[in-house]
């Protein structure tokens, strides 16, 4: 790949490839939590008409794509091009949204072991015998014919909470979670991710059963199961969602539940806090 190229790869999809997320939108505008520091307000802005950065938080820092590995990785443009040259393929460009209603079929579930997998749970710190132990690699095709893969997690339906470096959806409907260990207390998260980054922040499966939301909107599902436990650990998002799930619980079962997010207050979810203290 030569430098023209490369500067016509889309920042956006190669921030989201790299596992970064936007904090907002605005117009033409993406802003991010900037990718070379912990911060709590976005300074990192993506310009989706001219193809360009700006990290504000940096002197003089900004430019193309280029611009943007070479500084990540502290490497030559030469060395980022290679990178980015493997990087482009690293995962399908274009995914198909994926919905409910939409016929899909599951060719194949096994362990994880694809290398682009494997590399997507070390950079978010977790235990990779975590997530073989609590997850799948799955193969799925649409209409297309074509195949794609992701890390699948899998709720109470049956269904398949999927997650690449570049892509985050749902094979067949939203659901929960339960993981029954026979215990009096449980733990419950948003997401598998969180779940994972727990199971690494401990270095065991602690004594506790395990009920994962996959989306807050099911909050509510969980308030009846959650009565029969004598203590409700909670580890949701610090972000308005979070806190609306969390009050809810502290509001109808308050005697059993401890909101346990005042031991990552200063970041949005636990992933985010296993990353800090990596």
């Amino acid at each position: 790949m030569n430098c023209n190229n490369a500067k016509k790869i889309d920042l956006v999809i190669y921030l989201k490839k790299q596992g970064f997320e936007p904090s907002k939108t605005q117009g033409k505008n993406v802003w991010y939590l900037s990718p070379f520091r912990q911060e709590s307000t976005p300074s990192f802005k993506v310009d989706t008409v001219k193809n360009l950065y700006i990290d504000y938080g940096e002197i003089d820092s900004g430019g193309t794509v280029i611009d943007l590995v070479t500084q990540l990785h502290s490497c030559t443009i030469k060395e980022a091009l290679e990178k980015l040259t493997t990087d482009s393929f690293s995962f399908p460009q274009h995914l198909p949204k994926i919905s409910e209603d939409r016929i899909y079929a599951i060719t194949k579930i096994e362990e994880i072991t694809n290398k682009n997998l494997l590399s997507y749970l070390r950079e978010r710190k977790i235990n990779l015998d975590f997530a073989r132990q609590f997850c799948s690699q799955v193969h799925y095709t649409f209409d297309d014919k074509k195949e794609y893969y992701a890390v699948g997690f899998k709720n109470d339906k049956g269904s398949y909470e999927l997650r690449n470096k570049f892509f985050k959806g749902i094979l067949g409907g939203k659901e929960i979670t339960t993981i029954d260990n026979n215990c009096q207390v449980v733990s419950l998260f948003e997401s598998w991710s969180d779940f994972l980054s727990y199971l690494t922040l401990k270095k065991k499966v602690p004594d506790e059963n395990f009920i994962i939301l996959n989306s807050t909107s099911l909050v509510k599902k969980v308030l009846e199961p959650a009565r029969l436990y004598s203590e409700i650990k909670v580890f949701f998002d610090n972000d308005e969602a979070g806190n609306k799930a969390t009050n809810f619980l502290l509001n109808n079962i308050k005697d059993k539940v401890t909101d346990y997010r005042i031991h990552y207050k200063d970041y949005n979810d636990l992933n985010e806090y296993l990353l800090a203290r990596s």
